[in-house]
């Protein structure tokens, strides 16, 4: 079992920053963060394997966010600098198996319980 929990989230105002954190219990290669905004799908964020020799962005976040992994810790976390009103959303950390972590290519089917963040203007 793979078990995943969220934290870090919160209300800021444009431009500013947050660190999102993922602890997880188990193993997966692949982890990732999905994001959800009201009303909409959700859609992957940012994904890294566990060696983390490839990483995914979502063109939207390139530039600005950054995905890190602490295996020794069972930590991933989502550095989100220059944050939009764009990216409030409820943000997920997921894993899958596989050695092929783009989320365009691998299915994530493990998910935690999500975190909220709201940009204002």
């Amino acid at each position: 079992q793979v078990q995943l929990v969220e934290s870090g989230g919160g209300s800021v105002q444009a431009g500013e920053s947050l660190r999102l954190s993922c602890t997880f219990s188990g193993s997966r290669y692949c982890m990732a963060w999905f994001r959800q905004p009201p009303g909409k799908e959700r859609e992957a964020v940012a994904a890294m394997s566990g060696a983390g020799g490839s990483r995914y962005y979502a063109d939207s976040v390139k530039g600005r966010f950054t995905i890190s992994r602490y295996v020794s810790k069972d930590q991933m976390d989502l550095q989100m600098d220059g944050l939009l009103p764009e990216d409030t959303a409820m943000y997920y950390c997921a894993a899958a198996s596989g050695t092929i972590c783009d989320p365009t290519q691998t299915q994530y089917t493990t998910w935690g319980q999500g975190t909220q963040v709201t940009v204002s203007s």
